[in-house]
């Protein structure tokens, strides 16, 4: 793809206005639930939803997230007014009165429906949270997201591993079934939530003046480095024991696109260089990887992932969204043009095939060639307006950090 000068803020307008004018009005339109309260937990490819469908915790969180951080740079009355929404219900309904921390899932009435305390459920609670407080300036918001990183201290964290513990039961004590979805292994440590509470205590570092966030965030640098990045292939392990020997061969490009970019964004909030330097030579080895292995030459767009010698080429709309993020970051980090080629030619794909240009919003998944899986939900336990929100707006802001245009 030709990069002319006028390329960079192309891409930013056109990451602004998908999210101005697709993304943040349709959940605004179409995930309200006028009847029960809050957002609704599922709304169909068309824009049907279904209200009897139970509430996400993390869905709930993200979307908080979302519009925080949209109204912490736009300042708009409507992006001001979900995010209250969505903190109102998430403290409401999801909030354990008992015992503390966020429940998993609620029934669409707002009654406890799955109380167990997954770790990664109390890090989106955390980064939303965090968010909100940054955005707003809200006390309690800032209070609440202290108290759920002092839970996952006291319970959650295995002080002898040095690493956090998948699920503990509503009442904190153990469970035997820790899993994260039906679709993940039954062990004690993942890369997934060790992935986002690191994202969470960096922005909790970022306000909250204490000393722990930010040595915990050290520490899970560290474990990323150590454990988790395998020093060999520069993929990431998923699954570990509670000796963190690696359970699972499976590679997956979205996460390790993501993750690159996200160990940047947390050893910046350290500000120490050496961590930094070693944080973003590996940050490159690892977009590397998915641009040699996992990324669609043909067609732009990154690949879901690999398993016992098995391609999915599937493209789900998350990892395209962190796709043009972390290839971006590695352009800011090497100046080499490939990468800068891959964002644009991901983008493009995106804005092709994964956009829904008819009914709005993004399709969960489409095949190689762009073609969309219409059954799959638009909102869902786990299909949220945070990824493309968040790309969008990173987007926004590295294109103009590249080009040298001031933030205004």
């Amino acid at each position: 793809m030709t990069v002319t000068p006028d390329t960079l803020a192309q891409l930013r307008t056109d990451a602004e206005r998908e999210l101005r004018e697709d993304i943040l009005p349709y959940w605004a339109v179409h995930a309200l639930d006028d009847t029960h309260g809050g957002f609704v937990g599922a709304v169909s490819g068309e824009g049907v939803p279904d209200l009897r469908a139970g509430k996400g915790g993390v869905l709930n969180a993200r979307i908080l997230w979302s519009y925080a951080a949209a109204f912490r740079r736009f300042r708009e009355p409507m992006y001001r007014e979900l995010a209250d929404r969505a903190y109102v219900y998430l403290l409401a309904h999801f909030w354990d009165p008992d015992h503390g921390g966020l429940y998993w899932e609620v029934d669409h009435l707002g009654a406890p429906l799955d109380g167990r305390k997954q770790t990664y459920g109390q890090a989106f609670g955390i980064y939303g949270l965090a968010e909100y407080f940054r955005a707003t300036g809200t006390r309690e918001a800032l209070d609440r997201a202290i108290e759920l990183f002092e839970l996952i201290e006291a319970w959650a964290f295995d002080q002898r591993a040095g690493g956090y513990w998948e699920a503990r039961g509503r009442d904190w004590k153990p469970i035997d079934d820790i899993r994260l979805s039906d679709t993940d292994m039954n062990v004690p440590f993942s890369m997934n939530t060790h992935l986002h509470v690191l994202e969470a205590y960096a922005t909790l570092a970022e306000v909250w003046d204490d000393p722990r966030p930010r040595d915990r965030l050290r520490l899970l640098l560290e474990r990323f480095l150590g454990r988790i990045v395998d020093p060999t292939t520069a993929h990431q392990i998923l699954f570990f024991d509670e000796e963190w020997r690696s359970q699972s061969g499976r590679v997956s490009y979205g996460h390790d696109i993501e993750t690159s970019w996200l160990l940047c964004e947390a050893a910046d909030v350290l500000a120490e260089r050496e961590l930094q330097r070693r944080v973003e030579a590996i940050s490159l080895r690892m977009a590397d990887a998915v641009l040699a292995e996992g990324f669609d030459h043909d067609r732009g767009g990154v690949y879901n992932d690999l398993e016992d010698g098995r391609l999915d080429t599937d493209k789900d709309w998350w990892p395209q969204a962190e796709a043009v993020v972390g290839f971006l970051n590695a352009y800011r980090l090497s100046g080499r043009d490939e990468y800068l080629d891959a964002a644009l030619r991901t983008w493009t794909f995106i804005d092709r095939h994964v956009v829904d240009h008819e009914f709005g919003e993004w399709h969960t998944t489409v095949t190689r060639d762009g073609e969309p899986d219409l059954a799959l939900t638009k909102v869902g336990f786990w299909k949220c307006p945070y990824h493309n929100t968040r790309a969008m707006l990173e987007i926004a802001e590295r294109t103009r950090h590249l080009d040298g245009v001031a933030e205004t």
